[in-house]
């Protein structure tokens, strides 16, 4: 299975990486690398969630969303 990586985006501080991925069902699944800082203090959360998808745009709006929303919601917008 062959990660696609959409195109990253930044959101103040941090770097947003929307990954999609096609399963071997033919469904889509998404996944969103955050990361901040530089060099040795370069910190990368990703997170990867549980619906599949049938089109790999859907998942990755769903992967965009959900960055936007945890950055937004720690209060680092």
């Amino acid at each position: 299975m062959i990660t696609k990586h959409e195109k990253n985006f930044s959101v103040g501080k941090y770097l947003v990486s929307p990954l999609i991925r096609r399963t071997d069902a033919g469904a889509y699944v998404a996944a969103v690398s955050i990361r901040s800082g530089r060099g040795s203090g370069t910190h990368d959360r990703v997170f990867r969630f549980v619906p599949s998808f049938p089109t790999r745009e859907s998942a990755a709006r769903h992967a965009v969303e959900q960055g936007v929303t945890w950055i937004q919601s720690h209060g680092h917008a």
